[in-house]
């Protein structure tokens, strides 16, 4: 039944240069699904957290609340005036670059996010491609990259990391590494643990000591995801990798946007950063601390 795939498998195994563009071009049409994920996702648990606080009190759940709302419907429209997302509009940057960045329907502006997303996760997926080649190693990680990207901007967004993409990442990570995937799984069980513990220790030391909060508990879940998948001994290039560049741009945020120093800044996107630094580089980074 499916044998028209045999040929496009033995394709993709035999010649490294279709593959990564082959990957390529899977990642830009899923990071045009990222984008409603990305949008989508902390609407739906606001509406479910909303629903729940509704039915504990006994109260009319708030009308405001679509009766159905997920990941694929209601269908794609514009928030302005409504017109609904053809497929031939939702060809990845194509369809951008085509509409001038408009909406069909009324001409109103389209970030411009959108297509930067998209091609983001497109690099990041042939990379991974070129890299890692036509294997396993590669599938998952194209998995972990999608999550990633996805949990970065909801951060940016809302400052949440929702536990339905970081517990899914670290279990993942986990049972990926049964098999020595990208390190022995006593490092990967180590890895979520201190992973975990580290950013969960900092975070209470930090409350003590000023009275506030200085990250979410989605922080922690993040960085054990990341343990989990590559073992305790990147945990230090990674935590390193996100504290110096978070604390570059968040210096660069109140210098030039003239921020406040009170002004909230998610960690999850510099520690996805470091995430990704250790899918491509973690031999050369563990390597500074770990010299044989």
């Amino acid at each position: 039944m499916f044998d028209f795939l045999m040929p496009l498998s033995d394709l993709l195994k035999s010649e490294p240069t279709f593959f990564v563009v082959f990957s390529t071009i899977i990642g830009l049409m899923v990071g045009s699904f990222l984008n409603v994920v990305i949008h989508r996702l902390p609407k739906m648990m606001d509406y479910t957290e909303r629903a729940y606080v509704a039915e504990a009190y006994g109260v009319k759940p708030d009308s405001a609340i679509p009766t159905k709302y997920n990941i694929v419907t209601p269908r794609s429209a514009c928030p302005n005036c409504g017109h609904q997302i053809t497929a031939l509009e939702n060809i990845p940057i194509i369809s951008y670059m085509i509409l001038a960045g408009k909406c069909k329907g009324c001409k109103t502006k389209i970030s411009p996010r959108y297509p930067l997303i998209e091609a983001l996760t497109g690099a990041l997926i042939g990379a991974v491609a070129y890299k890692f080649g036509y294997s396993n190693t590669s599938l998952f990680a194209f998995i972990f990259v999608f999550a990633l990207v996805t949990l970065t901007f909801i951060d940016f967004d809302t400052q949440l990391l929702p536990d339905d993409i970081t517990l899914p990442l670290l279990w993942l990570g986990l049972l990926f590494n049964l098999n020595n995937g990208l390190t022995d799984l006593k490092s990967a069980v180590l890895g979520a643990v201190f992973g975990y513990l580290i950013l969960w220790s900092v975070y209470w030391l930090f409350k003590i000591v000023t009275g506030k909060e200085g990250m979410g508990y989605g922080d922690f879940k993040l960085l054990g995801a990341i343990g989990a998948w590559f073992g305790w001994q990147l945990l230090p290039a990674v935590i390193l990798l996100s504290s110096v560049v978070g604390a570059i741009i968040g210096i660069g945020m109140i210098a030039f946007r003239g921020k406040s120093g009170g002004t909230a800044i998610p960690f999850g996107p510099f520690l996805a950063l470091g995430g990704i630094a250790a899918l491509f580089f973690g031999q050369q980074l563990a390597g500074f601390y770990l010299a044989t």
